[in-house]
């Protein structure tokens, strides 16, 4: 009789606690905002009742409502750590307090930190920080309103194994903000590239804007989107099979050591563009080049990288016919680390297949183009390559992005957030609105103004990057766009309180819309931060 009772005791107990699911954001190792309020929530039984305490510590007693929701306000936690937190049956560990900062925006701001390594290796090969922590927010898409709660994340400790997927720019912010105040800083990365600033807006929002709207309601219907979507990839199936089916070079494999190029065509990869055109039109498909290079021998023995530096748009690369990368798609730099043995003394052939989707193929000048090997040495594969046209093709078949659809990221990735605290916001985007400037300044107050009422914080201060230079000279329509671009987008800050402008133009790289010096910038977007540095202690 005593085991069944104690057995029924032991039920009631389990059957007392509380079962919560606190928000995704608010787990182990997160970092919240000292200087205001700690918000807690999520989900519950209904009517469920449990307690949160701090520390062992209870703070208060909480009641989900009818439908199970729950929420609680209690002081911000005093700067450092780690604390521990308790909410109902779960435990959160690891709190750290500090500064939060929501980084968004397009891909300037979601660029990793490994595509600045050639900048700044030496810094995060070292850098390792547990109070610089990052959580970035999920991609996902929605059309159906704002979204309760994110659909994952993590918090992650900043290490030389765990950055290289951080936000570089966020990565940089809190590695500065924490120098400056000795503080736990916390990045929350909300970024997506090629994204318009509406989709980072809510609809109520854009009212007015009536081609926004037109466009949320076609897009809207789950239906036609994957009909779409289903279309589009059965489109580019049958021209990758085309392209793949008719390339002599893939049948004959041109990219083969054995392969004889005497009768191919001598071009300056970064010089004579006579291979993309005519004469008439566009040569679009695939594009071979061929080159013969010399490797001492001393300098075969080492680990070595091939860098082909930026190509438009994809590519597959052999070295001694065998494959050692490809690339899908045209921004990111080409890094190949090439296995031991794969080059030998004397002469090693590399072999690109270049894929040019619209007839504007190009090795992108001022990159790097040369083996690189382990004591620093480098062979140079600048200069004239053998050239063979592969497979004449149509224009490639696009890809329409759901993401760049008007509120479908604030829906899914913004307002799932509004009521964790951050201490600032850093903004880096408009390179996908410099189309649509006339509007962009209006949009982004707006957006300004929708996120500082979700989180009733009309002062929470945003800094808005300035797009960089980018473009050649001769592109003077373009840059002309992109100069009336940056004007809107300081006259927009000049207008709005607690809003900075943050100078990039300089930090720019004319052939790259990715600029990598992201420390520069990261050090002037918290200049402008209103940052309470660490009290000192007065020596006794």
């Amino acid at each position: 009789m005593k085991r069944i009772i104690a057995f029924s005791a032991f039920c009631c107990a389990l059957s007392a606690a509380a079962v919560v699911t606190p928000a995704r954001i608010i787990q182990d190792g997160m970092v919240v905002e000292y200087s205001k309020p700690l918000t807690l929530w999520g989900t519950a039984d209904p009517n469920e009742t449990f307690d949160v305490k701090i520390n062992r510590s209870r703070k208060a007693r909480v009641k989900a409502d009818a439908d199970g929701n729950w929420e609680v306000k209690l002081p911000a936690l005093k700067p450092g750590g780690p604390y521990t937190i308790q909410i109902g049956d779960k435990t959160i560990s690891d709190v750290l307090s500090g500064d939060v900062v929501l980084c968004s925006g397009q891909s300037n701001m979601e660029l990793y930190v490994y595509r600045v390594e050639d900048m700044y290796g030496d810094t995060i090969a070292k850098y390792s920080n547990d109070k610089v922590r990052q959580f970035i927010a999920p991609k996902e898409i929605a059309f159906d309103g704002p979204q309760a709660d994110l659909i994952g994340g993590a918090w992650v400790k900043t290490s030389p194994s765990s950055s290289a997927n951080f936000s570089a720019l966020g990565y940089f912010i809190a590695m500065e903000m924490n120098a400056r105040t000795g503080r736990p800083v916390g990045i929350i990365n909300c970024s997506w590239g090629g994204t318009p600033v509406e989709a980072w807006m809510s609809e109520k929002s854009l009212t007015g804007y009536q081609k926004q709207l037109a466009q949320l309601k076609i897009d809207r219907d789950a239906g036609y989107r994957e009909r779409v979507t289903a279309a589009e990839r059965e489109k580019q199936g049958r021209w990758n099979t085309a392209l793949w089916a008719g390339d002599p070079g893939r049948k004959e494999h041109w990219e083969a050591k054995s392969t004889d190029v005497a009768g191919w065509t001598d071009v300056d990869i970064l010089k004579d563009k006579s291979w993309t055109n005519d004469g008439v039109s566009n040569i679009g498909g695939s594009h071979w080049f061929v080159k013969k290079v010399n490797v001492p021998a001393d300098l075969a023995s080492q680990p070595a990288t091939l860098r082909m530096g930026v190509l438009v748009d994809s590519d597959s690369t052999y070295v001694n016919g065998e494959f050692v990368g490809t690339v899908s798609y045209c921004y990111p730099p080409r890094k190949y680390k090439l296995r031991d043995g794969l080059l030998q003394p004397g002469e090693n052939t590399i072999a690109v297949r270049l894929v040019s989707n619209g007839g504007r193929g190009e090795f992108i000048p001022e990159k790097p183009y040369k083996i690189v090997f382990a004591d620093g040495n480098e062979v140079s594969l600048e200069g004239n390559w053998k050239y063979r046209q592969g497979m004449r093709m149509p224009a490639a078949p696009g890809s329409t992005f759901w993401c760049y659809s008007p509120t479908v990221l604030y829906n899914s990735m913004i307002a799932p957030l509004s009521r964790y605290a951050v201490g600032n916001v850093v903004w880096y985007q408009g390179e996908s609105n410099v189309s649509n400037r006339n509007q962009y300044g209006d949009l982004l107050t707006r957006m300004v103004s929708l996120w500082r009422d979700d989180r009733n914080d009309s002062a929470l201060p945003f800094h808005v990057v300035e797009l960089a230079n980018y473009m050649p000279e001769s592109d003077v329509y373009g840059r002309k766009a992109w100069a009336e671009m940056r004007e809107v987008q300081k006259s927009t800050c000049d207008a709005l309180a607690n809003c900075e402008l943050v100078e990039n133009y300089d930090l720019g790289e004319w052939n790259d819309i990715h600029p990598l010096d992201k420390m520069t910038l990261a050090r002037r977007v918290v200049a402008k931060m209103p940052l309470k540095a660490v009290k000192s202690k007065k020596k006794k």
